[in-house]
């Protein structure tokens, strides 16, 4: 049981607190409920450059990282469609020094046309490197444009088009900021060697006198239900064959979000999925192949995507995994199966809990979702997924009608 302590500023702000007097550090999270999702069709990828924005100074403080390594503290960042999260652990006798840097760059970044500069150059490189000039990168840009026809979830993190973040302008960046980036639409998480009473003192000195900014109500276009395979075939030069499928699935909040997430461990969560042993091990099929979905908060996709193994034919290869699926669809798994992956979930949540960063983010993820108490909870909803369940949502899930299919031909 992680035990935490809640309030909130009169500015908005939702401060959590989980003690840990097991550690000297001291972690402090601050969670923006802000992603790739809420950006501009027409301008994508702002969410991401602001997490590159946000280590370029603020109003006071020109340089983020001096202070806090003076401080014996290190930090990160990362953003998803769904929201943006920024980190730092540092000693916890000097906790302060994290609340002073948060704080400051929660008041107003310190805009200026040549921090725009640098950080949209180094934005740019990136999207060139990974998903323009590597090998595959480009899959996932048009695998989302594929499955999704309205919602924003059609563009990636680091957005649509390179070419939005070579023309964003100063202002852009400015109306981005003191929309999303205000205290009514963040989540502040200390954890660690600290006490509630310390962490509410800080808080009010910091953040207290903070400009609350406008309530967010995101109000997104809803996917509308898939009626008819989509299928694309790329050719490119790479170096084999690959087979990326994803189907429509369910947000965060479903309840079969649980028995989706068992399903595809089953599939393809590791060396000893039914996926992996069948198709790499005893057809060698594909070089490897994998099932996963992305944990998206809003209606999401689930993936599978295998590279073959060099000449085997693409028919082959989905014609094997659209058998597997079948079995899936025919046959309950048997209670050891079920039990087996469960096990390895219930692993996974123990293991990442175990640090201290972990659980912050954690906090401000659930508490972001609506109920912080879901880090004590959600175990027991893994627990609850019977076989018929499983058995219901592949039925439900691998129909014809829900699959996007994209062949990536080797040129080579």
């Amino acid at each position: 049981m992680i035990q935490f302590e809640r309030f909130e500023l009169a500015n908005g702000l939702r401060v959590l607190v989980h003690e840990d007097h097991s550690t000297p550090m001291a972690v402090v999270n601050v969670m923006y409920d802000v992603g790739a999702r809420d950006e501009n069709p027409e301008m994508t990828g702002l969410a991401h450059l602001f997490e590159h924005l946000m280590f370029g100074g603020s109003i006071n403080i020109p340089r983020y990282d001096e202070p806090l390594q003076l401080a014996g503290g290190e930090n990160n960042a990362y953003t998803t469609n769904d929201l943006t999260n920024y980190y730092c652990q540092l000693p916890a006798e000097n906790i302060e020094t994290a609340f002073w840097l948060e704080s400051d760059r929660m008041l107003s970044l310190a805009f200026g046309e040549k921090s725009l500069d640098v950080q949209r150059k180094v934005v740019s490189e990136e999207f060139k490197e990974h998903y323009i000039n590597k090998p595959y990168g480009d899959a996932w840009h048009k695998m989302r444009d594929l499955a999704y026809k309205v919602h924003p979830y059609r563009w990636m993190t680091i957005g649509r088009e390179l070419s939005h973040v070579e023309i964003v302008r100063l202002q852009d960046v400015k109306n981005f900021f003191f929309k999303y980036y205000r205290p009514m639409n963040a989540i502040l998480v200390v954890a660690g060697h600290v006490t509630p009473g310390q962490v509410k003192i800080l808080a009010e000195k910091w953040f207290g006198d903070l400009p609350p900014g406008e309530k967010y109500i995101r109000q997104l276009p809803a996917e509308p239900r898939q009626i008819e395979a989509r299928k694309l075939d790329v050719h490119a030069a790479v170096p084999l064959d690959a087979l990326y499928k994803c189907w429509h699935i369910y947000g965060r909040l479903d309840q079969r979000y649980y028995t989706t997430d068992l399903l595809t461990e089953i599939l393809g969560g590791g060396a000893s999925s039914r996926l992996y042993q069948t198709l790499v091990k005893e057809k060698q099929l594909f070089s490897n192949i994998e099932c996963f979905h992305f944990g998206a908060i809003d209606p999401d996709l689930l993936t599978i995507e295998g590279k073959l193994v060099k000449g085997v034919k693409m028919e082959d290869a989905e014609n094997a995994l659209e058998e597997e699926l079948r079995k899936m669809k025919d046959q309950p798994v048997d209670k050891k199966e079920l039990q087996k992956v469960i096990n390895k979930t219930e692993s996974l949540i123990a293991f990442e809990d175990m640090t201290v960063m972990n659980r912050a983010n954690s906090l401000a993820f659930y508490t972001l979702l609506g109920d912080t108490n879901m880090i004590n909870s959600e175990l027991e909803k893994f627990q609850e997924v019977t076989s018929d369940q499983l058995q219901q949502e592949a039925r439900a899930i691998f129909t014809e009608n829900n699959v996007n299919t994209i062949h990536y031909y080797s040129e080579n």
